[in-house]
């Protein structure tokens, strides 16, 4: 019988052999080596070979090891919540909305509190988009406002309020000492205690986002890496217009 375990691939098929990068707080020499190397020991795996260290300066190195687990995975135990919509592009997109809707989709968007970085919600809001797929504002099925970085939970709730949004797009690209699920639980929170939550769909994304962890925090669904305009925006016109149909 096909033995269907799941395990890590290196030279061969199933022979278990993994790559790690990691830092630790020693010295950049032998003393160093050893402790890396005892450290993947004592987390079980075997055949450990630490092929790289880098000085990191001020008593830090990083290493590169490579080395070999018996463990595997059985695909029976995988069990991942995704977001199940139907993709469709820019013009099937509108097309939907039209027949389906009859109005436009009004959609607000920001990376709040303090994080900066707008990388996210302009791939998915701004005209050009990413990666050949057109953002939102280009649609036209949807009315996309797009608040840019450090914005308040607070300040986006009030902008959603007085366009009367359909939707709630939140970038989170920091992620240091979990303050996105910090960021993304209070914006809930908020919602709730302005009886906004179930006025509209809430969209979280971002480097660490999955969809199951969107559920988990109270939002509608979440978009990590590999996600476009496409994805956010077909999610958006397909569960609007079940909710509204009926």
């Amino acid at each position: 019988m096909k033995d269907v375990i799941i395990r890590p691939y290196g030279d061969t098929s199933n022979d278990g052999k993994m790559q790690f990068s990691f830092t630790l707080p020693v010295s950049a020499d032998e003393y160093g080596l050893e402790a890396a190397r005892l450290l993947l020991k004592q987390i079980g795996l075997e055949d450990i070979e630490v092929c790289g260290m880098r000085d990191m300066n001020e008593g830090f190195t990083h290493f590169i090891a490579y080395a070999v687990t018996d463990k595997g995975v059985d695909p029976k135990d995988i069990k991942v919540k995704v977001v199940d919509t139907p993709v469709m592009d820019m013009e099937a997109t509108d097309a939907y909305i039209k027949e389906h809707l009859g109005r436009q989709i009004t959609v607000v968007g920001a990376c709040i509190e303090s994080d900066a970085h707008t990388v996210g919600i302009d791939a998915i809001m701004n005209m050009k988009g990413y990666s050949g797929r057109f953002g939102l504002e280009r649609y036209k099925g949807f009315v996309a406002i797009n608040m840019g970085a450090q914005v308040l939970s607070e300040d986006l709730l009030n902008k959603a309020r007085e366009v009367n949004a359909d939707a709630i797009l939140v970038s989170q690209v920091v992620t240091q000492k979990n303050i996105h699920v910090k960021n993304l639980t209070r914006l809930i929170e908020l919602a709730e205690a302005e009886r906004l939550r179930d006025k509209m769909l809430f969209i979280c994304g971002g480097p660490r986002i999955s969809h199951e962890l969107a559920i988990e925090l109270g939002y509608d669904a979440g978009f990590g890496k590999g996600s476009y305009a496409t994805d956010v925006g077909s999610f958006i016109a397909i569960t609007l217009a079940a909710r509204q149909n009926g």
